[in-house]
């Protein structure tokens, strides 16, 4: 699932020796395989780093900006804010099942020790056909968590009905250990062969009207005749 979520291609400091070995060029170590280099970016050392050079960066981007004079020029103006990303956060998935309803889910828990003052991840599902680095597979979704100054973490899940229902689905942000949490409980087949019947039926309803409803149209229309028909009897005697 790393290796999915994880693009080697596009990090900065990965790099392939000629002995065929991984090197990460922030942090200077040497790794045999891929999944240890994976391992690395998601340990201590590799976070400080990253840490630790957004922080030089955003030092220097304040320095240089300083003496541009154009504050006067600008003054009250919202500038966008531009974050410096640090990395992907450390994350655990664990499978979860009810067995009592037969679901099952996944329990997702993301580290984020620099997370910026006064920000909590936010969640978001995207289909397939919204993302633009794979190509569109109508048999996956994809859970996104967002937090700055980390790079957003992307989870590729099997495109099933989520059960959002109190309970099932649920998030929670622990500000004091930094840590987040995020449970996905899927539907089982039965209820989501019961939901698409139950959604058929409403649209259905809201186009055609049932039996009850058009032996009870008829009447009221057999009665205002009748009414009509007695007034203008009144009216003509």
């Amino acid at each position: 699932l790393a290796l999915e979520t994880i693009d080697l291609d596009k990090d900065p400091y990965f790099f392939k020796n000629h002995v065929g070995s991984f090197e990460c060029r922030l942090c200077l170590t040497v790794h045999q395989n891929d999944g240890s280099y994976l391992a690395h970016t998601q340990g201590r050392k590799h976070q400080t780093n990253l840490a630790r050079r957004a922080a030089r960066e955003q030092k220097e981007a304040q320095k240089d900006g300083a003496g541009t004079g154009v504050g006067g020029l600008y003054a009250g103006v919202q500038v966008k804010k531009n974050v410096v990303k640090i990395g992907r956060p450390g994350y655990k998935i664990t499978k979860t099942r009810d067995g009592l309803t037969r679901q099952v889910g996944l329990l997702f828990q993301l580290l984020y020790p620099e997370i910026s003052p006064g920000v909590e991840p936010k969640v978001r599902f995207m289909s397939a056909y919204e993302q633009k680095v794979e190509e569109p597979d109508k048999q996956f979704q994809y859970l996104l968590v967002a937090a700055e100054p980390y790079e957003t973490c992307g989870f590729k899940l099997q495109a099933r009905e989520v059960d959002r229902r109190e309970g099932r689905y649920w998030t929670w942000w622990d500000a004091d250990a930094k840590e987040f949490w995020c449970q996905v409980m899927f539907k089982t087949e039965r209820d989501e062969r019961y939901s698409n019947h139950t959604e058929t039926e409403r649209r259905r309803g809201e186009i055609l009207p049932t039996t009850r409803e058009r032996t009870k149209q008829g009447e009221r229309s057999k009665k205002i005749e009748a009414a009509a028909s007695i007034s203008a009897w009144c009216v003509a005697n």
